[in-house]
């Protein structure tokens, strides 16, 4: 059998990141792998660049990026990319200096799954635990995923509902929209606005703000969120809550793509 040098030390650089329960610094992969530090560097910036393996520049390591969750299961895709956001969500609750959660979301088919929570001193009990399942059409999370997909990926998630009835959609309170003409509208003016708003669609007593994470192939791979008391804001509060989100959500779709 034929020997590929650089193929095995690829493979022994992830099966090592997969084995560390956070990121890695290049000189420890060296040392424990038995490489040069100069093929270390080299391996870690290709995988980058195919968005196998990320950087966490507070850590000053590498980590398996999400991409290989497309490959191996999606349990793997979320904990790396809740390892990844982790500090990004931290910054942007410090930064925001009132009592607001915030969270990373995954679109599964017509849900959004929570996969990272950071809340703030004296942050409201939300719904959205790691690990709680909503429908995407009712929260700012999932809207910011379903204004970026394909358009028809959209109409594949949604065709089995009637546009022209009125119970189309379930809701969770009184508000959010009915049918999914309503969610197209909604949709449309996430685009235009750059992050999605949500006003007691989950919860009478909340709002939220979010905006997506972009990756390799332009596709939302999770969303970034704010979650506060409706009565916390006004509208200035509301634009400068969703300019935070987006901007987070720039940050980690450029830690995804190998650019941080």
């Amino acid at each position: 059998m034929s020997e590929v040098p650089a193929a095995r030390n690829t493979l022994r650089v992830i099966r090592y990141l997969a084995s560390q329960s956070g990121p890695v610094r290049a000189a420890t992969l060296g040392r424990e792998l038995g490489l040069p530090r100069s093929s270390v560097y080299h391996l870690l910036s290709v995988l980058r660049a195919e968005g196998f393996v990320v950087h966490s520049p507070e850590h000053q390591g590498y980590a398996l990026g999400p991409l290989l969750g497309e490959i191996g299961s999606s349990v793997l895709s979320s904990r790396a990319l809740a390892r990844l956001a982790g500090p990004v969500l931290e910054r942007l609750v410090a930064e925001t200096k009132l009592p607001v959660v915030a969270h990373l979301g995954l679109l599964q088919h017509t849900d959004v799954l929570y996969a990272d929570k950071i809340s703030a001193t004296r942050a409201p009990a939300v719904v959205t635990s790691v690990g709680v399942r909503l429908p995407a059409h009712l929260t700012a999370t999932g809207r910011a995923m379903l204004a970026a997909i394909p358009s028809a990926q959209f109409e594949a998630l949604y065709s089995s509902a009637s546009t022209g009835s009125t119970e189309d959609l379930p809701l969770r309170t009184q508000f959010g929209p009915r049918t999914v003409a309503e969610l197209r509208q909604i949709l449309d003016a996430t685009r235009l606005r750059g992050w999605s708003t949500e006003d007691g669609d989950v919860d009478p007593a909340y709002a939220s703000v979010a905006a997506a994470v972009i990756d390799h192939n332009d596709y939302p791979t999770a969303s970034i969120g704010l979650t506060f008391r409706r009565t916390l804001v006004d509208d200035a509060q509301w634009n400068r809550f969703g300019r935070a989100v987006a901007a987070a959500a720039a940050a980690l779709s450029k830690r995804i793509r190998g650019n941080s």
